[in-house]
């Protein structure tokens, strides 16, 4: 039961972060798993269950990936260019983020997705002002920079970039949005 679970979300995720929230329902990913419909609604009684607990383990990966940056290094810009490698994937695989395809149709979402959605942006968002600040502090990023308005340009910036560079199918452009990052900063 845990494996069809676990399949389920990952399938989910996928078509979500391709076609969008609106654009699957349980029909396209029963097909996709080669279960019926039913079998997904005990597992996730509504689609909202669903992108709960898409977000939720989305969320996690994140967790992991931020602290792993963390441990990696104490360099205010090495660790903004570590957290900006983690998009590449979406555009590897032609993926849009999980969360700011759903913060696209921020309107039709349940306000608990919504709020999940909010938290998710509000935590990378301290996480980056954080990095920056103790950059700052330890002279690997410049003073001047605006821990908060410069966290916020951070994700902005790299969400903008995987949506065009997804489009354009090309990394190498992705990857010139990152050394003008890493430029910004120093």
């Amino acid at each position: 039961m845990n494996d069809t679970r676990a399949e389920l979300i990952l399938q989910a995720e996928l078509l979500v972060r391709r076609q969008g929230y609106s654009g699957f329902s349980y029909a396209h990913l029963a097909e996709v798993v080669g279960i019926r419909k039913a079998s997904i609604h005990h597992h996730f009684p509504t689609k909202t269950d669903l992108a709960l607990a898409l977000v939720a383990a989305y969320d996690a990966r994140y967790d992991e990936a931020l602290a792993a940056i963390l441990a990696d290094s104490d360099d205010g810009v090495a660790r903004v260019e570590a957290y900006a490698t983690l998009y590449l994937e979406g555009i590897e695989k032609g993926l849009g983020c999980l969360c700011a395809v759903l913060a696209i149709e921020m309107d039709i979402l349940s306000p608990q997705l919504r709020a999940e959605v909010e938290r998710f942006f509000a935590k990378h968002v301290a996480w980056l002002e954080t990095v920056l600040a103790d950059g700052i502090a330890n002279g690997t990023i410049r003073a001047s920079v605006d821990p908060a308005s410069f966290a916020r340009m951070v994700i902005s910036t790299l969400e903008g970039a995987l949506m065009v560079e997804r489009l354009l199918g090309d990394d190498e452009g992705f990857h010139r949005t990152i050394s003008a990052l890493k430029d910004s900063l120093r």
